[in-house]
């Protein structure tokens, strides 16, 4: 029988405490941002007036983006370890705190989570809130694997359709989710709890399964 953790547990477990995915990325590369979610970030940010980017990690690609815009651009990382690389003047605004239960003070142009979600146990609860988040025409953009959401009697191939059913985009091949636009989003399901004892995925890192039931 799967164990369920809730938040608290959850993000006490050593594979989230231990991830090494987003530590040190940065900005552009082989390893950035960009490549990992399809965008040219210098690019957005020059034309859009608030970044927020979930489970920034040490928060170095912030960073190098805020030295890059020259404070035409607030900013705003979140992370729950909260190590987080020196903060330069002008530099972004560097948050510790769970993606699953902050709250930001206003809506943002872009918003972004690089291999994030693999580590929260609500995946589809940090969606629907970052959705409600985004300015009419803002962007969101994450890296999510659907065969890590399970709902009870799904597919990863229904989870996909309802996805877009409630106004996302999924790239099954890229394992990425994207938005344009803010919107309320409700999602059918109801949250059980996470599963730290997963193992790896598609990155090869151990990582959490969500599990779910049909609401209503």
């Amino acid at each position: 029988m799967t164990r369920y953790l809730d938040d608290e547990a959850l993000e006490r477990s050593a594979v989230v405490a231990n991830c090494a995915m987003n530590r040190e990325r940065s900005l552009a590369g082989s390893n950035g941002y960009g490549r990992e979610l399809g965008l040219d970030i210098a690019a957005e940010l020059a034309r859009r007036g608030r970044w927020l980017d979930l489970c920034c990690g040490t928060g170095r690609a912030l960073d190098e983006a805020a030295a890059l815009a020259e404070g035409r651009t607030e900013i705003v990382g979140v992370d729950l370890a909260g190590h987080f690389v020196p903060r330069r003047p002008a530099g972004p605004v560097l948050v510790t705190a769970s993606v699953t239960a902050w709250e930001p003070d206003g809506r943002f142009d872009l918003i972004t989570s690089v291999h994030g979600l693999h580590y929260v146990g609500d995946k589809l609860g940090v969606l629907e809130r970052a959705a409600s988040w985004l300015t009419e025409d803002g962007l969101l953009v994450a890296n999510l694997d659907v065969r890590s959401v399970r709902v009870a009697g799904g597919t990863p191939r229904r989870l996909a359709a309802e996805l877009r059913r409630q106004g996302f985009a999924y790239d099954t091949a890229r394992r990425r989710v994207s938005m344009r636009g803010g919107r309320a989003v409700r999602f059918p399901y109801r949250y059980l709890g996470a599963d730290d004892q997963a193992g790896p995925n598609y990155t090869g890192q151990p990582a959490v399964d969500s599990y779910y039931e049909d609401a209503y």
